[in-house]
């Protein structure tokens, strides 16, 4: 039995919980939130106990691995102490927003030997990794495109927006990860960045975006393109396209049943689209913690790691720096 210790209890963390409470070899020891009420509720529904301090949280000796769901500016803080801990870490991503926290917390944890996995959950998607599977079977043939659409149902409050470091390190960070998974040992090089606030006023109101489009190419020549928005009134709109010599693959949008309706005012009418993040990657995040929890069983490396975190970061700040400059910036990994 894996004995883990919860940080954070807001949306994702209550999430892990869940999953935490669920899995037949691990068990939820510890939560620890600022938020008493969140702590008492996630208590309440595991049987937990509430940590009074991070410290206690992730000293205990009776917890194995430690779960960071918190807010993103104490994720180096708690993935050094757990690190330093002997503690296996789940970080819910990013690791931070600013680089040079990352890199000097990749200096604090240097030597030690636990597993530390990073919260990108789409690598574990069952339609997108079919679409790498194709890539990397070549049933496609040779690659040559990556087309990746995400965009969210409705933009979040200006709350969220002030705290969350900008959209593309907030939005596209994912699909910059995405990218790097699909894309195997070929790095991506290059990228060119545009982006506008055209509808969503919070957005206008703090500098922020609210539509993004991106052009990348890799090492060996494969062009990848990402769009995003912050709106999009028919639900959440995540879809991957694989392209090669020999054809494509498209891992499409998903709703909750696959009824079709067909009737004298409409054809092959469908449901909408899932809503929002956690109802359309519940597969994925679910399967992201059993990978962890093997990981930590297993003691192996996690599938996604320390450096994808940090690469992805690289890349969004890349991107940034395309977009303030009007120009192709080239990515050193």
């Amino acid at each position: 039995m894996i004995n883990f210790s919860l940080m954070g209890a807001g949306r994702i963390g209550k999430m892990h919980a869940k999953f935490i409470a669920a899995h037949p070899k691990a068990k939820l020891k510890y939560i620890y939130d600022p938020n008493s009420q969140f702590a008492e509720e996630v208590a309440k529904s595991t049987s937990c106990s509430i940590a009074s301090s991070p410290e206690e949280a992730i000293n205990a000796d009776d917890v194995d691995a430690i779960l960071i769901a918190s807010a993103t500016p104490t994720h180096t803080q708690f993935i050094t102490m757990a690190a330093k801990a002997g503690k296996a870490v789940f970080c819910e991503k990013p690791i931070d927003l600013d680089i040079n926290k990352v890199n000097e917390c990749m200096e604090n944890i240097k030597g030690t030997k636990v597993p530390i996995q990073i919260g990108f959950n789409r690598r574990f998607d069952a339609s997108h990794k079919k679409a790498q599977q194709a890539r990397v079977k070549k049933e496609i043939g040779e690659l040559e495109m990556i087309v990746i659409t995400s965009r969210d149902p409705e933009p979040p409050g200006i709350d969220y927006l002030k705290a969350a470091g900008g959209f593309f390190r907030d939005t596209t960070i994912h699909d910059f990860d995405l990218t790097r998974f699909i894309l195997g040992d070929d790095p991506v090089v290059q990228i060119s960045a545009f982006g506008a606030a055209l509808f969503d006023k919070n957005s206008q109101h703090v500098k922020d975006l609210d539509t993004a489009m991106f052009i990348l190419k890799s090492k060996n020549g494969v062009l990848i393109h990402i769009n995003n928005s912050r709106r999009a009134v028919y639900g959440y709109d995540q879809r991957v396209e694989v392209f090669g010599s020999k054809g494509m693959v498209i891992s499409d949008n998903q709703t909750p049943t696959s009824l079709e309706r067909y009737t004298s005012s409409s054809t092959n009418e469908k449901e909408t689209i899932h809503f929002f993040f956690i109802e359309r990657y519940e597969q994925a995040y679910r399967d992201q913690f059993n990978e962890f929890v093997k990981c930590v069983e297993d003691k192996t490396k996690p599938l996604v790691g320390f450096e994808d975190g940090r690469n992805a970061l690289i890349i969004a700040n890349a991107a940034y720096e395309s977009f303030e400059s009007g120009k192709v910036i080239d990515i050193k990994l």
